[in-house]
């Protein structure tokens, strides 16, 4: 059988077309498995990087606070975060602090900017449909922040019908009170330091968040506001994470775990929160 020149053109004209289409489909097989590992890295990748991007506040004193002098985040979270990295062996100066809100930490999660959330973070199914989570590795309790001397007499959330209260949007304090409280007043600012700010202006009759980060705010200003002491939820704090990467919440949880036993979560306790609360218990890390 003769083949003839246009034949044989075509042959290789379409052979040529199968390497190159080969080609780039390992090439951008390659370039989606690169994308994938900088989204979701593994521990082994943050080590041979030797750096990590992690989220957290800059506006709750004693978890997350910008320390004006260092120009650094101050407060548990970050020394939680500095813990973890340590054990993937990166230096506190090797980690990139990015400022979150609450309406971004799970969209900056799940778009790689940051590759950990420590953000005072509440642990719920409903974020679980979006990212994962390590730990917890501590406990809160939704609570009201008032004015000194507590002029409203609000003693709980159920003092709170007729008045107006401050949270943030998207916060699962927010979620609560809309949904068991909806006598109450809801105003919504977009950190927590514009909440007490404005309870201080007297534009609302108090501010509601997670009891550790309250605390934080009536500690830096005792003359102006005061925490009303009945914790009315339990908020299990987690660590953020890209919903797929379980090798990496494996080595946080374990991570966490040996904070417990050998006392550094207590001494970072100590160093930040625990000067305006005591020690709570650590704890249990919930895998899954």
């Amino acid at each position: 059988m003769t083949t003839s020149w246009h034949q044989a053109h075509s042959i290789g004209r379409f052979s040529a077309l199968g390497i190159t289409a080969f080609a780039l489909a390992v090439s951008a097989s390659a370039c989606s498995d690169d994308a994938q590992s900088a989204a979701d890295p593994t521990p082994d990748d943050l080590t041979q990087a030797g750096a990590v991007t992690i989220g957290t506040t800059f506006d709750q004193p004693g978890f997350g606070s910008l320390n004006t002098a260092t120009g650094e985040p101050e407060g548990f979270d970050v020394e939680i975060g500095k813990i973890i990295a340590a054990d993937l062996g990166i230096a506190p100066a090797d980690i990139t602090w990015v400022d979150v809100a609450s309406t971004q930490r799970e969209t900056l999660i799940e778009d790689g900017t940051v590759d950990l959330v420590i953000a005072t973070f509440t642990i719920t199914d409903q974020r679980k449909e979006a990212i994962s989570f390590a730990g917890p590795y501590l406990i809160a309790g939704q609570d009201l922040m008032v004015a000194k001397g507590n002029p409203a007499s609000i003693l709980g959330p159920e003092d709170l019908a007729g008045k107006t209260v401050c949270s943030v949007p998207e916060a699962t304090s927010t979620r609560k009170i809309k949904q068991d409280y909806p006598e109450a007043e809801l105003a919504l600012f977009d950190d927590y330091s514009a909440c007490a700010q404005a309870l201080k202006d007297g534009q609302v009759d108090a501010v509601t968040s997670d009891n550790v980060v309250l605390y934080g705010f009536a500690a830096d200003e005792p003359d102006a506001f005061e925490v009303v002491g009945n914790p009315f939820t339990e908020e299990p704090y987690g660590i953020g994470l890209q919903q797929t990467n379980s090798e990496l919440r494996n080595f946080i949880d374990d991570s966490l775990e040996e904070s417990f036993a050998d006392g550094s979560w207590l001494a970072a306790w100590e160093a930040t929160a625990g000067q305006f609360m005591p020690a709570p218990t650590p704890p249990e890390v919930d895998r899954y």
